[in-house]
């Protein structure tokens, strides 16, 4: 068998979502997806702003704010909005892991600023984030969220956090029939060995990109 054969992939997160197992295992597994993916994403942002490193370790002040944001705000998001897109991915039996990506897609990027309009409000009355003003903090979403699609702030991060979750329904797609041309003959000049890797860098960043787009396309009506 291939050493990147997209069927034992499936195999393999097949056995790690499944809608028959103890919910606090899938949960616990559904918070290990979501470790995994806000983890470097978020150190990519702390290493791209300017500053910023120096900042958190000079002012214990501000890394505890920090870290209280990522645990109350950025962690809780990624969690559901993988939650809801394992959901769909444990659950698309016969309905095709095409039309359950093209939901997931849509359900991310919905949760995603779902959510948002949820903690933002509340983060205002429990935090006295946004001057202790819940209107303001509804206010702010739509330029937060256009930002986050491009990975300007702390939303970004968890928006592509979460997005990242999506990677079993996309190995889910590429083990299929709909992924068995793109396997054969787009990338046919590469090694074998480098053919699904690449493959599947090419399908997840297609689908953020997506899911961006989405986000921003429901941020600008928002704004309006």
């Amino acid at each position: 068998m291939a050493q990147h054969d997209p069927h034992r992939h499936l195999a393999q997160l097949d056995r790690w979502f499944r809608l028959d197992m103890p919910f606090a295992r899938f949960l616990l597994h559904v918070l290990v997806v979501s470790l995994a993916g806000l983890v470097p994403v978020l150190a990519l942002y702390v290493a791209l702003a300017p500053g910023f490193t120096a900042h958190l370790a000079g002012d214990a002040a501000a890394l505890g704010r920090f870290a209280r944001q990522i645990v109350t705000n950025g962690l809780p998001v990624v969690v559901v909005v993988n939650f809801v897109g394992l959901v769909l991915f444990a659950a698309r039996g016969r309905r095709g892991a095409v039309a359950m990506l093209c939901i997931d897609l849509v359900a991310r990027a919905v949760a995603f600023v779902g959510l948002h309009a949820v903690i933002y409000p509340a983060s205002a009355l429990w935090f006295d984030s946004f001057g202790g003003d819940p209107s303001q903090a509804l206010r702010v979403m739509a330029p937060t969220l256009t930002q986050a699609a491009l990975f300007g702030n702390l939303s970004g991060v968890y928006l592509y956090a979460a997005v990242l979750g999506a990677a079993p329904l996309v190995i889910a797609v590429l083990a299929g029939p709909a992924g068995a041309g793109a396997r054969r003959a787009p990338l046919a000049y590469l090694p074998f060995a480098w053919r699904m890797p690449a493959l599947f860098a090419l399908a997840m960043l297609a689908y953020v990109a997506l899911v961006a787009a989405l986000v921003t396309l429901i941020a600008h009506g928002l704004a309006g």
